[in-house]
């Protein structure tokens, strides 16, 4: 399992692209692995025959440790794979659901003259994945013909029988009632992990590990309705792109708010450029990618880079490189509606901005009542690093630079 960033402890392997069995080509992708923010193919190492899989699909492995084992042309394959085992191999609490078989399999093994029990495809050599995938889809194990090693049934076997038979599966109905008195009421149940479990992890370290203070303001940013009102005309760019520009050249003029206290406590880091983290919402959660050095780009190359990031991300193809790095976090809910909210900063990082929605409304503007389009922005700091009266100030910049520094800095 490689270690693709600092923060990467261990990893999830979702598929295997070669069965046990098949040739494999040095620099072709051998297995994708789930790591605390991405998708990543990782890349066989050398040429060969994939002799074995120490792990199974859906098994989440520590950096370091062996997965697989690639046989190299002059060896034996079945001799290399009989080396390896997945009981010796797997560390506790780290073993996939489908390493050891259910408890009627080793019943069945001990006595092979017993009948099969009813309800087989429980029993059946199915990925954790593909048996996950089934239920999702409503495929019958039973029915399906596994193409993986020792008839063993893989993600893509579901994904083939549900296209070919999708009249099989169960219509989707709300929960019944409970007819027994005091029972609890019926309920779906989710698996708690992947992203979501990330999310869930590193937002309860972030509360549990900083200082975390929240200040809000409501700034009159008429001036830069008006001004992308009329730069608009000229190339396609967003509130959020203005604001990443106006908050990357705050940061130089307030470094501490672009720091990070260290993992021993000792020093304050504060770092030479700003790399801005923008969220962004996905089906089943939250990722935050980066753009690097924002301080250096213009308006329409920030435009052109949130933009692209954004497409990846709904797509799924983020690489570590794209959300790594971030020194400070913009999340932007006004789109939904919502004014003002307390973000929760990402683990490590100093100050995260919450965006609200921009209204128009009558405001007091140079002594008179006038339609002025006012924001509300919430600034979540870590007050170890930065005090309230600082962070005051480069909430200040950060609104006048969004009203007027994009104009200045093109």
């Amino acid at each position: 399992m490689p270690k693709f960033g600092l923060t990467m402890r261990e990893g999830t392997i979702q598929r295997f692209f070669k069965a046990v069995g098949e040739r494999v080509s040095a620099g072709e992708p051998l297995y994708e692995v789930e790591t605390e923010k991405v998708l990543y193919q990782v890349e066989a190492p050398a040429s060969g025959t994939l002799a074995a899989t120490i792990f199974d699909e859906g098994a989440t492995v520590e950096c370091g440790v062996a997965i697989a084992v690639i046989a190299e042309a002059s060896e034996d394959a079945a001799t290399v794979a009989a080396r390896y085992s997945k009981s010796a191999s797997q560390p506790a609490g780290r073993v996939s659901p489908a390493t050891s078989p259910p408890p009627a399999d080793r019943a069945a093994a001990a006595n092979p003259s017993e009948p099969a029990a009813p309800n087989a495809g429980a029993r059946r050599n199915v990925s954790p994945v593909a048996r996950k995938l089934a239920a999702e889809l409503g495929v019958d194990l039973d029915k399906i013909e596994g193409t993986g090693p020792g008839g063993r049934i893989t993600r893509e076997d579901v994904e083939r029988a549900a296209k070919s038979a999708p009249a099989t599966r169960p219509a989707i109905s709300a929960p019944q009632p409970s007819t027994t008195a005091g029972a609890a009421p019926s309920a779906d149940r989710v698996a708690f992990r992947g992203v979501r479990k990330v999310i869930a992890d590193r937002m309860h370290q972030s509360l549990g590990s900083s200082a975390q203070i929240t200040i809000t303001a409501e700034a009159d940013v008429t001036p830069a309705t008006e001004f992308r009102a009329r730069l608009s005309r000229e190339f396609d760019f967003s509130y959020t792109d203005m604001m990443v520009h106006s908050v990357a050249r705050a940061l130089m003029r307030h470094p501490r708010m672009n720091a990070r206290l260290d993992e021993k406590g000792q020093e304050i880091v504060v770092f030479a450029s700003a790399n801005v983290g923008i969220a962004v919402a996905l089906d089943d959660g939250l990722i935050v990618p980066v753009v690097n050095r924002a301080e250096s780009k213009s308006l329409r190359e920030i435009a052109v880079e949130s933009r692209a990031l954004g497409e990846k991300a709904r797509a799924g193809s983020l690489k570590l490189e794209d959300v790594s790095g971030g020194t400070f976090t913009i999340t932007n809910l006004g789109t939904f509606g919502i004014d003002a909210f307390t973000p929760i900063l990402n683990p490590g990082e100093t100050g995260v901005l919450g965006v609200g929605r921009i209204v128009e409304k009558p405001a007091v503007y140079r002594g008179e009542i006038a339609k002025r389009a006012m924001l509300w922005l919430s600034l979540t700091f870590d007050h170890r690093v930065i005090d309230g009266a600082p962070a005051a100030e480069f909430l200040q910049t950060v609104i006048e630079l969004f009203n007027f520094g994009a104009r200045w800095q093109g």
